[in-house]
């Protein structure tokens, strides 16, 4: 009893990213996980952290059992036009996030002093002139 199962565009699965719409790409196949989101062992935010982008490796890093990866088969809606998938990933990464954030405050840590200097040489200049 084979069922024909569609192929997906990357920018068709990506647009399902909420709890009540929640679609995954792993493996090259797209899973909508949509009624699990409430019994997912995780939590919610872990698969939704997993959209819009290949969730391969974030499945194979937790070291899921082989129950979970047999659960798949029934959220299994079709594969993923590979072609249509970013080479480089998207998605930012609460690490990358922190980075970047880290940058920003480097760069303030020079800023602040220089406005602060700039605003009392201003108020001498000012002042001399009264």
């Amino acid at each position: 009893m084979a069922t024909d199962k569609k192929v997906w565009t990357f920018e068709e699965v990506v647009k399902h990213n909420k709890h009540n719409d929640c679609w995954l790409i792993m493996d090259g196949k797209v899973y909508d996980v949509s009624s699990y989101m409430d019994d997912h062992p995780g939590g919610d935010e872990v698969l939704l952290s997993t959209t819009g982008k290949d969730a391969t490796n974030d499945f194979e890093d937790v070291g899921h059992s082989d129950s979970a990866r047999k659960m798949l088969v029934k959220f299994h809606i079709g594969d993923i036009d590979m072609a249509t998938v970013p080479l480089k990933r998207t998605h930012v990464s609460s690490e990358q996030a922190t980075n970047n954030s880290g940058s920003v405050s480097n760069i303030l840590k020079l800023l602040i002093p220089l406005v602060v200097l700039g605003l009392a040489f201003a108020a001498l200049h000012f002042k001399k002139e009264q």
